[in-house]
């Protein structure tokens, strides 16, 4: 090798080793914002419909990996949907008011989510909002919501002793000044003058519209302790919002940020997302949706983007992934009270950016650094100030092949040291001590969901021990709630109880839930129906789909009868739009049998008339999928039958249809879903639960 070819190499190294001189300077006395949380959103959706059904000790060990304080992802702050009977994403939870004067404050399962997380970090930031609400609220921006809100409230200090910190005017509709003035004034009057209430929790281009009118609208101003907005990773802040809203003394949120990504890039990414919000767009407080996957795989945005896995509590398994340590890298080195030290606030020169906090109290201090598309290795130099902390530094390091481990603490030297930056990776460097990357060594094997599979609903002894809810179903819209039985005392059924159209966050459909496994090809799902009068009810096969999130059209089978005994054998292929076919059935049957179209809508594939049938009496519906060939009884008579192979496998259900306008409350018993043919019999054994309350 010639000298110039060795100092060529000698050149490269260098640069690609370091950068020109990268000093930062830390000072306790340095301007900085209070940092208010970063964390995630529990709900815009029934997104822990199954984390209430898996047992013990891997319930609880799902819960400590995202929310016990140093061990896993430790969040500072939690968002609530504040449920409100519609759907907002991966289906609808249970209002605790289905009708003006119902209070249940047992109903559902949030209560016992606040519960669980309060109690593992009674530190955490408690944050809510409403994505739907009852219908007979009537407008969301009115009284009555201010009225709904405050009930709310009232019935989570009183009945489960929790204390809200804030609380979101309404997700993504909009924003109305009237209503943040008389929601405040309400909270003042009522009790809840501690309770900080933030607006508006919009996103796009227009979401902080609203600032021109606070600085004109002095009550508006007042009302408001917060401003907020969504995905400020997608649309940042302008210069000119962030200087309106720091003029006004308001602290700048992000109430829902989007990081939906595989692997390492999600990890990594959502640490980019929590220093870009700060470093940009001003924003103390970062939560991203959403915490826990537990809902079914054929559920929307079901893998990514949430932290862990929850998706088989018949087995107990449950995955972590990588995304949780982004979490971790900012959760286990801050706390809620900390101060931002903006001159340890910036984007680094060879791409990536870092940001640093202190301990008002104590001095310790924290830096978190993501290098996300750097091209090289960036040295940074570090001057610390007598007024922080002393002492050692712990490092933490992430990348695709390793996540959350540690390295090499860093001492300084008369208050200055270095740290070297790979592309790719994110760090963390803290005076504090304690972190750990925690785990279970015993997290039991995936097993398929058990088939044959029934349930008579008589286990619930008492329901609000459950929340009212069954084990493994999942409303997609509406709620399917445990109740008396109608005629069958004593005993319990499942009612679908929501009777009017909600104000729901995103167009609906017919009120449904769904059970089992996607992979079903051939079963019999059966269960008995009671039906008021008006009332439609059926059973539902081979759903492969149920929509986008915003909306929830199931593609799929069903079968449903009237209180007159009519029934009918309905293929569904999702939304309705433009392309649907209008014609007679003739025309129908032509485009259902072409195989390189999807058309929107529902097409009756049978129909008939089954004797004998009233309403308030108890009947069988069953429906049999085996080959292409499905038939539809009425206890256990043949009634109808049709030859399809448009769907050929999926998910089981039950539905209220809407009719004519008019949604059905029917009682559900006696659900029994038994294997045919190509779908074998398992002997997955379902383990014990535990009651939520």
């Amino acid at each position: 090798m010639t000298i110039r070819h060795l100092s060529y190499l000698i050149l490269l190294f260098i640069s690609w080793n370091s950068v020109a001189a990268q000093t930062i300077r830390l000072n306790a006395k340095a301007t900085g914002k209070r940092f208010d949380g970063i964390g995630a959103v529990n709900g815009g959706g029934a997104t822990s419909v199954l984390l209430k059904d898996y047992p013990e000790p891997q319930r609880s060990q799902i819960i400590d990996m995202v929310y016990k304080p140093m061990f896993g992802a430790s969040v500072s702050a939690i968002l609530i949907e504040v449920p409100g009977d519609g759907n907002s994403t991966q289906g609808s939870m249970p209002s605790h008011a289905h009708e003006p004067g119902d209070a249940n404050f047992l109903r559902g399962y949030m209560w016992w989510v606040m519960q669980e997380t309060k109690r593992r970090n009674p530190g955490l930031a408690l944050d809510a909002t409403a994505w739907s609400a009852p219908a007979w609220v009537g407008n969301f921006w009115s009284d009555d919501m201010v009225d709904y809100y405050i009930s709310w409230l009232q019935g989570l200090r009183h009945v489960h002793g929790l204390e809200l910190d804030a609380l979101g005017c309404h997700n993504e509709k909009g924003w109305d000044a009237n209503f943040a003035k008389h929601l405040r004034k309400a909270m003042n009057e009522r009790g809840f003058r501690d309770v900080k209430l933030h607006g508006f929790g919009n996103w796009g281009r227009q979401k902080m519209d609203f600032l021109k009118r606070m600085q004109e609208d002095e009550e508006l101003r007042d009302a408001l302790d917060a401003v907020c907005a969504h995905t400020y990773s997608e649309i940042q802040l302008t210069p000119e919002q962030r200087k309106m809203a720091e003029d006004m003394g308001k602290p700048i949120w992000n109430s829902e940020d989007h990081v939906y990504l595989p692997g390492f890039d999600c990890l990594i990414t959502i640490v980019k997302c929590f220093n870009q919000n700060y470093i940009v767009s001003g924003a103390t407080r970062v939560i991203n949706w959403y915490d826990i996957g537990a809902t079914y795989p054929l559920e929307p945005y079901s893998k990514e983007p949430p932290m862990l896995l929850a998706q088989e509590p018949w087995s107990g398994h449950y995955l972590v992934r990588e995304a949780l340590w982004g979490y971790a890298h900012y959760g286990q080195f801050t706390k809620v009270g900390w101060r931002y030290i903006d001159d340890g606030c910036l984007n680094l020169p060879k791409g990536g950016s870092m940001v640093t906090m202190r301990d008002p109290q104590t001095g310790d201090y924290s830096i978190i650094a993501e290098t996300k598309g750097a091209k090289q290795v960036q040295t940074i130099t570090v001057k610390v100030d007598k007024s922080l902390a002393k002492g050692k530094l712990c490092q933490w390091y992430s990348d695709a092949q390793q996540q959350f481990v540690r390295l090499n603490d860093i001492t300084p030297k008369r208050g200055t040291f270095s740290i070297t930056l790979k592309p790719d990776a994110v760090y963390s460097f803290s005076t504090t001590t304690g972190q750990q990357k925690g785990t279970f060594a015993d997290i039991p094997a995936s097993k398929p969901f058990p088939i044959p599979y029934e349930d008579d609903f008589e286990q619930y002894k008492n329901p609000s021990e459950w929340g009212y809810l069954p084990h493994y179903l999942a409303d997609l819209i509406g709620c399917f709630e445990l109740v008396d039985s109608p005629q069958r005392k004593p005993g319990l059924s499942l009612r679908q109880t929501v009777g009017s159209h909600t104000l729901s966050w995103a167009p609906e459909w017919h009120h449904y839930t769904i059970i089992g496994d996607r992979d079903w090809t051939d079963y019999e799902i059966s269960a008995d129906v009671y039906l008021n009068p008006g009332d439609e009810a059926g059973v539902m096969g081979r759903l492969c789909d149920v929509g986008s999130g915003y909306g929830v059209w199931a593609k799929g089978y069903y079968l449903k009868m009237d209180e007159q005994g009519r029934v009918e054998l309905i293929l569904t292929r999702g939304k309705r739009d433009q392309k649907e076919l209008i014609g007679d059935k003739e025309q129908q049957a032509i485009i259902l049998a072409r195989k390189d179209v999807e058309i929107g809508g529902e097409y009756t594939l049978a129909e008939a008339l089954a004797p004998g049938i009233a309403p308030c009496q108890w009947h069988n519906l069953k429906l049999r999928f085996d080959g292409d060939h499905i038939t539809g009884y009425v206890d256990g008579a043949e009634v109808v039958q049709a030859t399809s192979d448009h769907y050929r496998r999926g998910m089981a259900g039950l539905i209220a249809p809407l009719h004519e306008r008019f949604i059905s409350t029917p009682y559900f018993d006696n659900l029994r879903i038994t294997p045919l043919g190509r779908t074998q019999a398992n002997a997955t054994q379902i383990p014990a639960i535990r009651p939520l309350y």
